[in-house]
């Protein structure tokens, strides 16, 4: 909604990141001011997980969504899921067993139905854009479990929140684009009567929807597994299915909700497989 509102995805992933940022900067300033510290040697996984992590991670989704169904653009994205061991097999040839080749199969079967590819399917560029977020979502998994082992989440989450805002402030040249965010905005769909400023949802999605959520991503990549965090938030197209019926009036056919209960199925199956130390 707010992008459809005219705020360039590139300005939305500044917005998230640098109110993370300062959120998160705050938090650790109150509970953990040590924490702030940062070895030469850990810069250049601080530099990686903020670029590539989470400031292009944030952009592709944001497109994403702009194009293609919320649900749907999630169904693809959490593919991650399925790369993060795949990766794991290729870079450190950890041993797969073959449940997880078979949620592999489930998931690809499952997302071709849901593209329904045959009739048209879905919009490529942003079927692109969900693939690509996939990519550096699994990325992200895999970084915030390294860095999880060393560093305080709270401090990690600061240092890649505000190198993700830089990276988009210096691609963009210094400059940002102009909205006004005092300018009303239906909230669309089955809510179109209800109109807000736009910097309420802007609020919303930057502390709500990105700080919260991200603080306790980080805070579950110390305590466990990239997997095990990657499983539990593949409850999240099935809500966002719900929350895209409810409020922005989507809907897909029956046979998509079938690829759809498909894909999280696999996925499931997907990551009960014991994968080397995952």
């Amino acid at each position: 909604m707010v992008v459809n509102a005219g705020v360039p995805a590139d300005q939305l992933v500044i917005l998230r990141s640098g109110v993370s940022a300062l959120l998160a900067g705050l938090v650790l300033l109150v509970t953990n001011p040590k924490a702030f510290r940062v070895t030469l040697k850990e810069v250049p996984m601080l530099l990686a997980f903020g670029v590539i992590g989470l400031a292009l991670m944030q952009w592709a989704y944001s497109n994403a969504v702009a194009i293609l169904p919320v649900g749907i653009a999630l169904l693809f994205e959490y593919t991650a899921i399925i790369i993060v061991p795949i990766a794991a097999r290729i870079v450190f040839k950890e041993k797969i067993s073959r449940s997880f080749w078979l949620g592999v199969v489930m998931v690809l079967s499952g997302l071709f139905v849901v593209s329904q590819i045959w009739a048209g399917g879905l919009n490529p560029v942003g079927v692109g854009f969900a693939l690509l977020a996939a990519v550096l979502l699994a990325f992200y998994f895999l970084m915030g479990q390294h860095s999880g082992l060393t560093r305080d989440p709270m401090s990690t989450m600061f240092y890649t929140m505000l190198i993700a805002t830089l990276f988009w402030f210096i691609a963009n040249g210094g400059r940002a684009s102009a909205f006004d965010v005092s300018s009303v905005l239906s909230l669309t769909g089955n809510l179109a009567a209800v109109n807000v400023p736009l910097w309420v949802p802007l609020a919303w999605l930057t502390v709500m929807g990105t700080f919260a959520p991200m603080a306790m991503g980080f805070m579950a990549l110390k305590l466990t597994t990239a997997a095990k965090v990657s499983i539990t938030q593949t409850a999240e197209p099935i809500f966002a299915f719900i929350f895209g019926w409810l409020w922005l009036g989507q809907s897909i056919g029956w046979l998509q909700g079938i690829g759809g209960v498909l894909v999280v199925a696999g996925i499931v199956v997907a990551q009960r497989t014991k994968v080397g130390n995952l």
